[in-house]
């Protein structure tokens, strides 16, 4: 009954030795014993142990060159090795979870995309950081200006632990300063990182863009040479049959060569652009460097002008900063938000980005999972999918040279006028050859694999450190202003009362009225419009 589920049936004499087929369609192969092999969603289960004297180890089907066919259901008597990752496709299989998810997914590895709701909740913890800290603030601030002990009339002591208040504000905003600088790193280090993906994008995208122009130049060349030359020549060589015939040979390797080659642009025709990728990640650097540099300047500024104030013992000052430090404050969490996820996000993409790669770009492409997994993995496991072009096209060509050279040979002392069509066919041979070689290496797998592995250099590495870098500025950030804000309110209760008289005589606020050596009787000089008051 397993057997008629799974698609094979026992028969005397002759079982099913191998179920191989794709899209749910067996195909039957001779064996000597029944043997079932039951593929479910994208694992690999052998029944080897429900039915242990039923398996017998039948012949692997193989490529020209001895490979297995790693989609083929082939039987052993042991438990077949789990095939490549990247060779499975997703299929819709058994539930529609499972269809939606990739194989990797599937058969037990973490899938790298983080869900949005995870990255969210990162983000959510950020916000509930400045909701707790505006509580704090504004917890301490009333604490402070409603349950302050009234000072005695006329009292001149300053309060205990006004110094200890102030110094501890300017080493806030120090601190302060000194993330500034870490964030003016980081955000250099990000900038570097997305440059260096936008530089391996553009790279790889001038790699493909040359491939399809050769394939197209050359296809081209030897379509005009098949139309002009070789008829030409079969007209000039008509009245020698076995010379004509030998022309016609070197029209069909030519027009096989053409055909082959046509198959060899693979990226002709994709929707997915690494031009445009790479443009649009260029402008949403630009945009995201520059509002960085405006955040860290604005908060340079807020530190410095406070600092000043505190020097000064400005109020007017010092409250205007305190409402910027507010401001810078909100702004601080909210980065602090965006680069926890995106750090979050990054490291996990990171952390096995190969499968995420390749579902992602098959399912933007539509590209066959062998040319993908060629190029992004590029190892002995994973062969050239463009060999077999490669090899027909390389022997098409030898065989139209010696063709050539035979007809030169035979056909010239004979018909003149067909050496003219002869040297231009080995002309248009000669840089189709040249062509042929620049496309062998460019479709080799270490170009783009080599780009590929510069842009998650740039990513996982310089970018995620930079980010990194910046969640510590915005860190240091949000505690340097939380405590400023906490000192402010504080320190400028502790500045000396400014004196009405001060600007009339001209004199700073922290000095008294009268110069000690100036009597009172003395001529002052005052500004027009003042009058001197009696002391």
């Amino acid at each position: 009954p397993l057997g008629s589920v799974l698609g094979c049936s026992c028969e005397s004499g002759a079982g099913i030795g191998e179920l191989r087929g794709r899209g749910g369609v067996p195909e039957k192969r001779g064996g000597d014993e029944c043997c079932v092999l039951s593929y479910l969603g994208h694992g690999w289960h052998s029944p080897e142990q429900l039915f242990p004297a039923c398996f017998s180890p039948p012949p692997l089907p193989t490529h020209g060159d001895g490979r297995p066919l790693a989609h083929s259901l082939a039987v052993t008597q042991r438990p077949p090795p789990t095939p490549p990752l990247h060779r499975l496709r997703p299929r819709p299989r058994l539930t529609p979870a499972l269809a939606r998810r990739p194989p990797e997914a599937a058969c037990g590895d973490p899938w790298p995309q983080s869900p949005p709701e995870a990255l969210l909740l990162v983000a959510a913890l950020a916000g509930l950081g400045l909701g707790l800290s505006l509580i704090f603030i504004a917890v301490y601030l009333i604490r402070f200006c409603c349950c302050r002990p009234p000072e005695p009339p006329g009292s001149k002591i300053p309060s205990p632990g006004g110094g200890c208040v102030t110094w501890s504000c300017i080493v806030a905003l120090l601190a302060g300063c000194t993330g500034i600088g870490i964030g003016f790193y980081g955000n250099s280090e990000t900038s570097d990182g997305v440059s260096q993906l936008s530089s391996a994008l553009l790279h790889a995208n001038h790699t493909l863009s040359t491939i399809d122009h050769l394939v197209l130049e050359t296809v081209e060349r030897l379509g005009e040479a098949v139309r002009t030359e070789l008829t030409t020549l079969e007209e000039v060589l008509e009245p020698r049959t076995e010379l004509v015939a030998a022309a016609r040979g070197a029209r069909r390797q030519a027009e096989a060569v053409a055909q082959q080659l046509q198959g060899l642009a693979f990226w002709q025709g994709v929707p997915l652009s690494p031009l445009q990728v790479a443009e649009d990640v260029s402008f949403v650097e630009e945009y995201r460097w520059l509002a960085y540099v405006l955040l860290l300047l604005l908060e340079l500024l807020v530190c410095l002008f406070t600092l000043l104030g505190l020097a000064k013992q400005s109020k007017w000052l010092v409250i205007v900063m305190t409402v910027m430090s507010l401001l810078v404050l909100v702004l601080s969490w909210g980065s602090m938000g965006l680069e926890a996820a995106t750090a979050v996000g990054l490291s996990d993409f990171c952390s096995n980005p190969d499968p995420y790669v390749l579902n992602l770009t098959q399912e933007e492409t539509g590209l066959s999972s062998d040319i993908l997994s060629y190029y992004f993995l590029c190892n002995q496991a994973v062969s050239n999918p463009f060999q077999q072009r490669l090899t027909l096209s390389q022997r098409a060509l030898a065989n139209i040279h010696s063709q050539l050279l035979g007809l030169e040979r035979e056909a010239v002392p004979q018909f003149p006028s067909a050496q003219k069509p002869l040297l231009s066919l080995e002309e248009t041979l000669n840089v189709t050859e040249g062509n042929f070689h620049q496309l062998v290496a460019l479709l080799h797998c270490r170009g783009l694999h080599k780009d590929y592995g510069a842009a998650l250099r740039g990513l996982c590495e310089d970018a995620l450190e930079g980010l990194l870098f910046l969640l510590l500025f915005s860190l240091l950030s949000a505690g340097a202003l939380a405590t400023a804000l906490c000192s402010l309110p504080r320190a400028w209760a502790l500045f000396p009362p400014r004196n009405p008289s001060a600007l009339c005589s001209g004199s700073r606020l922290s000095e008294p009225l009268l110069p000690a050596g100036l009597e009172p009787g003395s001529p002052l000089r005052s500004f027009p419009g003042c009058r001197r008051r009696p002391h």
